[in-house]
């Protein structure tokens, strides 16, 4: 693995002491554009959300501002459900609610921005409002770390084939 590679292996994740927010930073060898199109095309999005070992297949989805999307992932011959709005899709910017159909009560406000850093990568910042720490609390411990840093992984090995 060369020395571009190591540097874009992990997200930071980290939990806001004063609210009950997720904060995501993780930088790619790509364009802000690259990256806007990895969360706002159905098929690339399949490609590389969550965890190596589930498969995703997207069931609605509108990237723009007020659509909505839906995707179910399989995982051992489990299915868990996903779904949420688009409330602003621009260039370097998507604002989205996100909600788990096993808890359909705890819905997030997501804001994610790509940061063009002029050296040929971009930072992704994703920022999760939970309705409450306990919600928060409760996807820390859940090992989203693993389905974020192999998805990313993923975009990692889409930009570098070119496919991305």
């Amino acid at each position: 693995m060369s020395a571009v590679q190591t540097r874009y292996t992990e997200a930071a994740i980290e939990a806001d002491k004063e609210l009950p927010i997720i904060r995501i930073t993780r930088d790619f060898r790509g364009t802000p554009a690259q990256l806007m199109k990895a969360h706002t095309d159905p098929e690339l999005y399949a490609r590389w959300v969550g965890p190596d070992a589930t498969a995703t297949r997207i069931i609605d989805w509108e990237a723009r501002d007020l659509g909505s999307w839906r995707y179910v992932s399989t995982h051992e011959g489990q299915e868990f459900g996903f779904h949420g709005c688009f409330h602003t899709v621009s260039d370097d910017k998507i604002v989205q609610t996100f909600t788990f159909d096993g808890m359909p009560d705890d819905v997030a406000l997501e804001t994610l921005w790509f940061e063009d850093l002029g050296d040929g990568t971009t930072r992704l910042h994703a920022q999760s409002l939970c309705d409450s720490f306990e919600a928060r609390d409760g996807w820390l411990a859940s090992g989203m770390e693993v389905g974020v840093n192999d998805g990313y992984a993923a975009i990692d090995r889409l930009l570098e084939s070119g496919e991305l």
